[in-house]
């Protein structure tokens, strides 16, 4: 035990190259874009490509988070719900991901301390070196033989010097000495200082955090420093001295209109074909992929059309509360060849508007989202927007709560009930959106809603079966409460169509759509999440084309 070094059984070394990436200076300058962008580059080079995302937080998961620090919680089609970062990874990959692509420190201390408390070490003193580092090793390449990557893709959480993620790093030092230097390479992502008064980069901080790296002993193999625009010569130089690194591993990576630019760029930089050098790997270009990438950035480039949508909700101030919805968004907008712009409606502030109030907000929109959410704040201002957008014609896209907002909305101004959701009023009058069943006597929160990616039978001759073509279709989920299923004949003899309910228990309804409208869809689940570059959502390719043909006939 005193040498743990998390080998599994069967593993065969140089099988799986590695590629760790890290940060410094400051969170938030993009690691997870450079990261993604990086797998799609190699998927171009038709490479077998995983990845995986080390948080440090003591979370087990990412599904007790707030948006407001934390940007939207992404769910897996196993369930798992993780950062926003795996969602990247699946739109950059275009394959789905599991819980093995995702590691919390609070996941591997809570798998040791169960294999202490079995007394699984032998008796031995549980230690950060050799038992959490062999931990985390393991599970690395555990994750490597499970997918028989060629290239897995690391990212570390934080920056360098973070005390949660010092024992990671530590892990990917050992990583590289047992693997071989020829099968591990490491990228560190720093930030370069651009004082507006001085009008010049400064490297100082970059440096720093590149020694600290070195100190830990990590050699950086490549470093990509973050600039708002072209990286100048002597910060490449001073960067390329103080890490020991040929100049032309030191990679200027600047801002860009769309992150989907970044893989072609980087190619032009030829850090893909230099890391593919490194590993000794032949790659046999995937054309097709490459080639349906830049139709899809044509579509993106040159749109024919100019609309506006509103997305209504209560983390408006934090896009990336939203960053899925946007994406699906975008997706939907190159197929279709669509500028889209978003305005953003603050529904906290909207909670005792007027009808009319409500009709200034979305005058010269063409469209209505209200996206997933929870709790009461701001859910009166979301109803109110979703009547006008009834009433009179507006397109609207209702995703889970924005579904179950439907639902009230039309229980009270249709059907004439004093309606509303448990959630939102434990003791209302008439309860048509209520806890599922399997709900009723949990007490944990992380977890425990109905997670992951479930069957949907869809009826025939409806909305929803032309959107998806399909009678059974497979989609994500990510909630407590559903429709009352004691409300449900009142509300379809009043006009309301449920036209998808669950394969598992058709009592759960999935999806609702009012046939007369023009299109007033919403589902219980997040059809964003599985919504590719390459294979945009259905739902929001049928929105967007919605707000299309509305923007058409409403244009002056």
């Amino acid at each position: 035990m005193e040498n743990f070094s998390g080998i599994p059984e069967g593993y065969k070394r140089g099988v799986t190259k590695y590629i760790v990436v890290t940060g410094s200076v400051i969170s938030g300058v993009g690691k997870g874009t450079f990261t993604s962008s990086l797998a799609t580059l190699f998927r171009f080079y038709g490479l077998r490509v995983s990845m995986l995302k080390f948080d440090g937080y003591l979370n087990v998961d990412a599904g007790t988070l707030n948006p407001y620090r934390h940007g939207e919680v992404f769910v897996l089609a196993d369930g798992t719900e993780t950062d926003l970062d795996l969602g990247s990874y699946e739109r950059a990959l275009h394959q789905e991901l599991s819980k093995d692509n995702y590691l919390t420190a609070g996941k591997i201390f809570k798998h040791i301390i169960e294999k202490e408390r079995k007394g699984l070490y032998l008796g031995r003193d549980v230690q950060f070196v050799p038992h959490v580092t062999g931990e985390i090793k393991y599970f690395i390449r555990k994750l490597a033989m499970k997918t028989k990557a060629q290239v897995l893709i690391i990212e570390v959480g934080g920056t360098v010097g973070d005390i949660e993620n010092s024992y990671f790093i530590e892990a990917m030092r050992q990583l590289r000495h047992e693997e071989g230097r020829e099968n591990v390479l490491f990228i560190n992502v720093t930030y370069i200082i651009e004082p507006e008064h001085l009008d010049e980069q400064k490297s100082k901080a970059a440096q720093l955090g590149i020694l600290r790296l070195m100190s830990l002993g990590i050699q950086p193999d490549f470093i990509v420093c973050r600039v708002s625009r072209g990286l100048e010569n002597n910060v490449r130089e001073k960067i390329s001295i103080v890490a020991s690194l040929p100049e032309q591993n030191v990679i200027a990576l600047h801002d860009f209109d769309s992150i989907y630019e970044v893989p072609l760029y980087l190619e032009k930089q030829g850090i893909g074909r230099a890391m593919l050098r490194y590993f000794r790997i032949r790659a046999k270009p995937d054309k097709k992929f490459r080639h349906a990438w830049l139709r899809f950035l044509q579509g993106l480039r040159n749109p024919q059309h100019e609309i506006r949508i509103a997305i209504a909700g209560k983390y408006t101030d934090v896009h990336d509360s939203y960053l899925s919805i946007l994406k699906a968004l975008e997706h939907a907008s190159a197929k279709l060849r669509c500028g889209i712009s978003i305005k953003w409606l603050e529904t906290t502030e909207l909670d005792n508007a007027t009808h009319d109030e409500i009709a200034k907000k979305l005058a010269n929109i063409h469209a209505l989202l209200i996206p997933g959410g929870f709790g009461k704040r701001g859910s009166e201002g979301k109803i109110k927007c979703i009547r006008y957008a009834r009433m009179h014609g507006l397109p609207f896209l209702g995703l889970c709560f924005g579904f179950q907002l439907a639902v009230i909305e039309f229980a009270r101004n249709v059907c004439k009930l004093d309606a509303n959701s448990t959630e939102l009023d434990p003791k209302c009058r008439e309860p048509v959106i209520d806890l599922l069943p399997e709900q009723k006597n949990i007490s944990e929160l992380g977890g425990t809603m109905r997670l992951g990616a479930r069957e949907i039978l869809i009826k025939e001759r409806t909305l929803a079966h032309k959107i998806y073509q399909k009678k059974i279709i497979k989609e994500r989920f990510r909630h407590r409460y559903e429709v009352n299923p004691a409300y449900v004949p009142l509300l379809e003899d009043h006009g309301l169509v449920f036209s998808g309910v669950a394969k598992e228990d058709k009592r759960i309804m999935q999806i609702l759509e009012l046939p007369r409208h023009r299109f007033f869809f919403a589902t219980q689940f997040h059809p964003e999440y599985s919504s590719w570059p390459l294979r945009p959502s259905p739902a929001f390719v049928e929105f967007v084309n919605a707000a299309m043909k509305y923007a058409k006939e409403n244009s002056h």
